[in-house]
């Protein structure tokens, strides 16, 4: 294997690792944001944002979140979810069509998101954003530096769960634990 080959090498197996580690960053932040409350991890949260990152809303969410500059403020906007009781009864975060590209120490990343919500009233909504990002790596840790969400769509729901019982095939009869 010659020198450039190994260089190159190196290369393509680094940007595969950024990949995944911008992966792991985005999915933790979501872990988060889908558990908020009194006990929320708000430190971990920070540490997932470069110090100077910013976050905006665009579209519908302009004028709904606003934008924050600066991890500190980025994580005040969230962590005002928190109070108790908490903004959010059940909120889940689901991603598609993602599309990471990754430069040296700098990299970008988009995805669609859908997130169901139910809310402190007992309200519920669907909600589709397109979620764009950028990311710096900072000694060696992948972190958000901008994270921009623009709302496609939203719209009111009755509930996302009831107390019914799950339907399942009955298993009586072949050894299944009751």
């Amino acid at each position: 294997m010659s020198e450039a080959t190994s260089s190159e090498i190196l290369k393509r197996l680094d940007a595969l690792e950024s990949e995944s580690a911008i992966r792991q960053v985005v999915a933790r932040y979501f872990r988060i944001c889908d558990d908020l409350g009194p006990e929320t991890p708000l430190d971990e949260l920070g540490n997932l944002f470069t110090q100077d990152a910013k976050w905006d809303g665009k579209g519908r969410y302009a004028k709904a979140f606003g934008g924050y500059d600066g991890r500190d403020a980025i994580v005040a906007m969230i962590g005002s979810y928190c109070k108790a009781p908490p903004h959010f009864k059940m909120t889940a975060h689901f991603f598609s069509a993602e599309d990471i590209s990754v430069s040296g120490d700098n990299a970008s990343g988009h995805w669609m998101m859908l997130q169901t919500s139910t809310y402190k009233d007992n309200s519920s909504d669907l909600r589709s954003a397109h979620l764009q990002l950028d990311f710096r790596r900072e000694e060696g840790v992948w972190r958000i530096s901008h994270f921009q969400s623009t709302n496609i769509f939203s719209r009111k729901e009755d509930r996302w769960n009831d107390s019914d019982d799950i339907f399942v095939p009955d298993n009586s009869k072949d050894g299944a634990r009751k």
